[in-house]
């Protein structure tokens, strides 16, 4: 029996609510031998009270060892196999933003850099643009017409853009373009082999890039683009089907209201802030049982290798879970979608510190504080993240006994 068909047949309505809080990329590394993470070298006297109260542990996203992309992460976390879900950034994105997504469309992120006169990029992020510099661009773009095909390009935020190719006989399965390091070359669309469909779409997305470069050549910084996630809209049970709960997402950045889209969860309006979010869950307590809530700026800063910024939005996000408290969840899920160092400066494999609070029904652990060496003792132990749901189910008290 697959694990959503036992949910659906033990679940029991209740009344009680669930907040998963995720802090997208929380784990992190020491810099130095010995030291602590970002997350223990934080001052977080709310979160150690929840783990002094609850029970943590460790998350690992997909399987041991694997780095994952957020919309695997995230798709853990709400309950789904990512090996069971492949889902491409593209269509994330694309819903995330409203943009329809249908049978005959190919959705692909993009990500506007930074070329030197070799082609080789120096910024993937193209120093970060401004979301009014990335619609000004966008703008450019729309003027690449490629025969058979329908192209749409529409703005994200900051330097991201979605394409859209619609047509007949398009394939998903293309490799990205960005090389994920900068002093190398965009590279070139590639098709999975005896692909023939993906084939098509990557001499689209060629063709694409190539008006692309001649579009944007006297721009600067953004002079150039690279394109990521090619997918198509995959086929996947709604979290109210799976679960029962009526669900709702208080997210900033558009991937993650595509991905809480895409398992039928409604979209609220938060604001650009985390106080913003905190006063849409407190506006739309009474309409919902289940609020995923994401933090952007935990990966942002990892991924930019600052150690002592990404400190400090911890320690920002910290002092704004009273208001969570406050309104007395009946479970509480505190962790990240997966890790992101800034020693690293990326997404890594490491597990994801985790921590369950939920008053009625918690065993406490020993553990009094919420970082990565404390979670390697709690009561949770170290667990996939497809399992954190049915826990949060349970201390919810929304599943019956299975069996006789």
């Amino acid at each position: 029996m697959h694990i959503h068909d036992l949910i659906r047949s033990i679940r029991e309505p209740n009344s009680t609510r669930i907040v998963l809080l995720v802090a997208d990329g929380l784990g992190g590394l020491p810099i130095e031998p010995g030291g602590p993470t970002e997350l223990e070298a934080a001052q977080t006297p709310n979160l150690d009270r929840l783990a002094a109260e609850g029970t943590v542990g460790l998350s690992i996203p997909v399987a041991p060892g694997i780095t994952p992309g957020s919309g695997p992460g995230h798709l853990g976390l709400f309950g789904y196999d990512p090996l069971e879900h492949p889902i491409g950034r593209g269509v994330l994105e694309a819903l995330g933003i409203g943009v329809e997504v249908g049978p005959r469309d190919v959705a692909i992120r993009g990500n506007f850099c930074t070329i030197d006169a070799q082609g080789r990029i120096t910024d993937r992020r193209a120093g970060r643009i401004p979301t009014e510099t990335c619609v000004q661009l966008v703008q450019k773009l729309r003027a690449i017409r490629i025969e058979g095909v329908e192209t749409l390009v529409e703005p994200v935020k900051d330097y991201r853009f979605v394409v859209r190719f619609r047509g007949d006989g398009l394939g998903d399965q293309v490799g990205d373009t960005d090389p994920g390091r900068t002093g190398e070359p965009a590279l070139d669309p590639h098709a999975a082999a005896g692909d023939p469909a993906s084939a098509k779409t990557a001499q689209i997305a060629a063709e694409f890039l190539r008006q692309a470069r001649q579009i944007l050549q006297n721009d600067h910084p953004a002079n150039f683009a690279t394109l990521r996630g090619f997918a198509r809209l995959p086929d996947i049970r709604s979290f109210a089907e799976v679960y029962g709960l009526n669900a709702a997402a208080i997210a900033v950045y558009p991937m993650y209201r595509g991905l809480a889209r895409l398992v039928g969860m409604t979209i609220l309006e938060p604001g650009s802030t985390l106080a913003n979010q905190m006063e849409a869950l407190k506006a739309n307590w009474d309409q919902f049982d289940f609020f995923f809530i994401h933090y952007k700026y935990t990966d942002s800063t990892g991924e930019d290798g600052q150690f002592a910024k990404k400190v400090e939005v911890i320690e920002a996000l910290d002092r704004e879970l009273p208001k969570i408290v406050a309104l007395k969840p009946d479970v509480l899920i505190v962790t990240g979608d997966h890790s992101t160092p800034s020693r690293l400066r990326s997404h890594s494999w490491h597990p994801v510190p985790l921590l369950l609070w939920a008053p009625e029904t918690v065993r406490p652990d020993p553990v009094t504080r919420f970082g990565e060496r404390p979670c390697l003792q709690g009561g949770l132990g170290q667990i996939l993240a497809k399992h954190i749901m049915p826990l949060a189910m349970a201390h919810a008290r929304r599943l019956g006994k299975f069996g006789a």
